[in-house]
């Protein structure tokens, strides 16, 4: 049984809290939280440090709620995707009715690497939505960009405030049109300098060779297998569902790896490729997949000379 804002809705109900200051946070998150418990519902916290102890200072003692560590949760979009899939799935199997969740992303995930967790906010609309989930999403307007606030509202089908205020966002657009979108892309540094190596129509056994070379001794031997196994897995797609030529670039740093694959064709149709696993390993979005979950960041972009893909692995 549903209750609160989430009686009567089928499926996740997905909200955002944008605040501008401690009491504003706490004026949303306490009264969900202590709903939950007194409804019975499994209710979960997944903050920083600092929001988490605010918040654990503000409900009664020994409230029945549960403090997950964000900073694992969120260490890439598609890990937390497959980790949250199995906590609901878990709830559910035990009976639930309704699962409550806040959450954060910490400022790290506002800067370079903003595509991809702007994309999943957008996927879990889908991703989450076999499941009865009520989440909310807390954003510092005082801390958080305005691009990242508007992405926020794009991703968010609504914004929850004080005194059980609940409102559509209007911006909100469907994740099947947001993550086919061309989104900004923020030039690694590295890239504004030669790369080490630069190849065309190599294949994965060759490519591997490649970046394993241009990287011995720059990362971890653990984090080099994982990006040439990535490598691998893209170039493969590149020049399987792609068009020729497929170019691979590769630019390196002490403690730092950056890799681009690039072919003429259009890229993945499948809008959640990457952030949910393929339904098939012979698919184009099983090696994206991978990708996502092994290295540090994943960037895609789809321009009038085809498809890139951008893999980035730090020691």
């Amino acid at each position: 049984m549903r209750t609160g804002a989430g009686a009567g809705h089928t499926g996740y109900l997905h909200e955002a809290i944008c605040y501008d200051s401690d009491e504003h946070l706490l004026d949303v998150v306490v009264p969900f939280l202590l709903g939950g418990v007194a409804a019975g519902e499994p209710t979960m916290v997944s903050f920083g440090e600092r929001n988490a102890a605010l918040v654990r200072a503000a409900l009664p003692a020994g409230c029945p709620v549960t403090f997950l560590s964000g900073g694992d949760v969120y260490a890439r979009p598609a890990g937390a995707i497959r980790s949250y899939r199995t906590l609901l799935a878990d709830h559910v199997a035990a009976g639930a009715g309704q699962i409550r969740i806040v959450g954060e992303l910490g400022r790290p995930q506002f800067g370079p690497t903003w595509d991809w967790w702007a994309r999943y906010e957008s996927a879990i609309n889908h991703a989450y939505d076999e499941y009865p989930l009520w989440s909310m999403c807390a954003y510092d307007t005082r801390a958080t960009p305005t691009h990242v606030l508007a992405d926020v509202l794009r991703t968010h089908p609504k914004t929850a405030g004080p005194f059980d205020w609940h409102t559509a966002n209007a911006e909100y657009t469907d994740p099947e049109t947001f993550l086919l979108e061309n989104r900004p892309e923020i030039a690694d540094p590295r890239q504004r300098t030669d790369p080490v190596a630069d190849t065309l129509d190599q294949q994965p056994e060759e490519s591997r060779r490649v970046v394993r070379l241009a990287g011995d001794g720059l990362v971890g031997a653990a984090k080099l297998d994982d990006l040439t196994l990535a490598v691998s897995e893209i170039v493969a797609n590149a020049h399987r569902y792609g068009r020729p030529p497929v170019r691979m670039r590769v630019w390196t740093s002490p403690g730092r790896i950056v890799v681009t694959v690039a072919d003429a064709g259009p890229g993945p149709k499948d809008p959640f490729a990457g952030l949910l696993p393929a339904t098939s390993e012979t698919s184009a979005g099983f090696g994206l997949w991978i990708a996502h979950q092994i290295c540090d960041h994943v960037s895609m972009q789809r321009g009038p000379d085809g498809f890139t893909i951008r893999l980035t692995v730090e020691a």
